[in-house]
């Protein structure tokens, strides 16, 4: 009996985080020309942060993401809190909490998930998090200035 794409999601999203894992699970799970969106379609400022944030195409995209990801943080938990499919794709939802490699600083995030499958392979996956917590634990100093409310002079600094 084939696989749904609820768990053919699962079971990529079990192995992406794994540096020695995410490349087989890729080509077993992968459609060749598939596409991946990481937190944002074109954000170039964020792209200057996390590199692999964008739309891409192809297997490796998935593997250049995750294996990025986990060069900077280490993974502490990844739960799921809701899961849901159908003949077509999958949508995940829970929390994750990542530690920062180099200052060692922690973030729990929300994070959801929506894949499209077809003959047993993902063809699109969209992973988005809670970007500005994850950043922040790359900040080592300085502040950010942030417009409080628009249309008024109150800042607020993180």
């Amino acid at each position: 009996m084939p696989r749904s794409p609820l768990e053919i999601t699962e079971d990529f999203l079990s192995k992406a985080f794994d540096p020695d894992l995410v490349a087989d699970a890729a080509d077993r799970l992968v459609a060749e020309d598939a596409e991946y969106v990481s937190l944002n379609s074109d954000n170039p400022p964020l792209r200057r942060i996390m590199p692999w944030a964008g739309a891409s195409k192809g297997r490796q995209a998935f593997v250049y993401t995750f294996t990025n990801v986990m060069s900077r943080w280490n993974l502490e938990d990844f739960e799921y809190t809701d899961k849901f499919g159908d003949d077509r794709g999958a949508a995940v939802f829970g929390t994750f909490t990542l530690r920062s490699v180099r200052l060692g600083k922690a973030a729990t995030s929300p994070f959801a998930v929506v894949s499209r499958v077809h003959d047993g392979r993902i063809t699109y996956m969209q992973y988005m998090e809670d970007t500005f917590a994850t950043a922040l634990t790359f900040r080592s100093g300085g502040t950010w200035t942030i417009e409080a409310d628009p249309g008024t002079d109150e800042r607020i600094e993180v």
